[in-house]
């Protein structure tokens, strides 16, 4: 059975992604300030913006991804959704 997606709620989709980039983030910046603190370079970058970091994923996982949900309903709506094929499983 093929489907087509043809909207995407902006707000909702934005707000889920925001989320997990903000959740997928917080691994990186630990992996990030440990390899600053094992790091021989004398300059180090300052702990605020390591505790930023989340919160920027956040913000503009947030902005970028209602963006694409808008800019995919533009698109979608001039020549279609995508589409898929979906089976039912009993």
């Amino acid at each position: 059975m093929k489907k087509q997606i043809i909207n995407i709620a902006p707000f909702q989709t934005a707000k889920v992604f925001a989320l997990l980039y903000f959740i997928l983030s917080i691994p990186l910046v630990g992996l990030m300030a440990v390899s600053f603190l094992l790091s021989p370079a004398p300059v180090r970058p300052p702990i605020a913006m390591l505790v930023a970091m989340p919160f920027i994923y956040l913000i503009f996982g947030f902005i970028f991804t209602a963006l694409g949900a808008w800019v995919y309903n533009l698109v979608a709506g001039w020549v279609g959704g995508i589409e898929y094929t979906s089976n039912e499983q009993p």
